[in-house]
């Protein structure tokens, strides 16, 4: 019976046993307060029910008593919170060397392309026992990816980026849903994640002919003129890109902010919003010129910069003006 209607999803991610724990402990404990509370009820109804010759008696209050059901109670939820945040944590912090997939979610459907290469809609290939992030941006509505067996849903935004990621534990194929009401043909947002053995997954990988991500993002770089600002030595009009993913940025306005993938999306699409400290704002801006799926490879293309060593294709340049030795930044193009 119960392998017929199953009473939560196959669990198929690290984090899947940690989350059904945290649930099926709050459906117990609720579930005995309940029980609790209505027996009490019929007790207490029949044990002083209103009868003839008894009045009603002034009760005194009890320090110990309440400091019990104050106490009891707090000590209950804090554990509670600190069991459900140690979760939430965990699940937003993906691992350093976690495999990226860029998705872009549309009405209806799921694109994702491997940092290989390899495109896919509404189905996705992943190995078992490797963890995955998931880098998404939506391309007109508000969608949400969850994966029941995974146990994990996140909300993919219009304008930025959002990131989820998982470890899958179990070969299948698991049910891909959107979880947000995105429009008329919202119930058929559907998909699948495909979860394979290592070598199958390699395999996979190597049966069709894809250029890697980062250098799509490199030849659009090239295609588009960024070069030409963006040198690597300190002849450029445009920062130095290279190793200035996920650094500190001095901008114009004084605040210092990191390089993430949303920053780098804000600065090739409307880069006058954050001007770095030391450059002028004469980047053009390439909102509505670039796709997304353009646009995640450009920033795949400079996150890539990263792994070339200090020293070598020039250093981040100083311009003038700039305090040296800030860290400096770039409005991508």
């Amino acid at each position: 019976m119960f392998q017929t209607f199953p009473l939560w999803p196959e669990r198929a991610s690290t984090t899947a046993g940690g989350v059904d724990a945290l649930f099926i402990f709050l459906l117990t404990l609720c579930g005995l307060m309940a029980i609790m509370i209505f027996i009490m009820i019929l007790v207490f109804a029949a044990k002083y029910r209103r009868s003839r010759g008894r009045e009603a008696e002034q009760i005194e209050g009890s320090n110990a008593l309440e400091l019990t059901w104050s106490g009891v109670p707090l000590v209950i939820f804090m554990g509670i919170f600190v069991w459900g945040a140690a979760i939430y944590f965990k699940e937003r912090t993906p691992p350093q060397d976690s495999a990226e997939i860029y998705t872009v979610a549309k009405q209806w459907m799921w694109k994702f392309q491997h940092m290989e290469g390899q495109r896919e809609i509404n189905e996705l290939h992943v190995p078992i026992g490797r963890d995955v992030k998931m880098i998404m941006t939506s391309q007109d509505v508000i969608h949400s990816f969850y994966v029941p067996a995974f146990r994990i849903k996140q909300d993919v935004l219009p304008g930025r980026y959002t990131v989820a990621w998982f470890r899958a534990t179990k070969a299948g194929r698991y049910h891909l849903f959107c979880a947000e009401y995105c429009g008329t043909s919202h119930s058929g947002m559907i998909g699948d994640v495909v979860v394979m053995q290592p070598a199958q997954y390699e395999q996979w990988l190597s049966g069709g002919p894809a250029a890697p991500l980062a250098q799509t993002g490199k030849q659009l770089f090239l295609s588009l003129g960024c070069s030409t600002c963006h040198r690597f030595d300190v002849q450029g009009r445009g920062p130095n890109l290279m190793n200035a993913y996920n650094r500190p940025v001095l901008l114009d306005d004084g605040r210092t902010i990191t390089a993430d993938e949303n920053y780098l999306r804000e600065s090739i699409l409307t880069p006058a919003v954050k001007v770095v400290s030391g450059f002028k704002p004469i980047m053009p801006i390439f909102q509505g010129i670039i796709s997304e799926e353009q646009l995640n490879a450009l920033v795949a293309y400079i996150k890539s910069l990263n792994q070339s060593p200090e020293g070598t294709a020039g250093t981040r340049n100083t311009p003038t003006g700039s305090p040296t030795g800030q860290p400096q930044m770039m409005q991508v193009q």
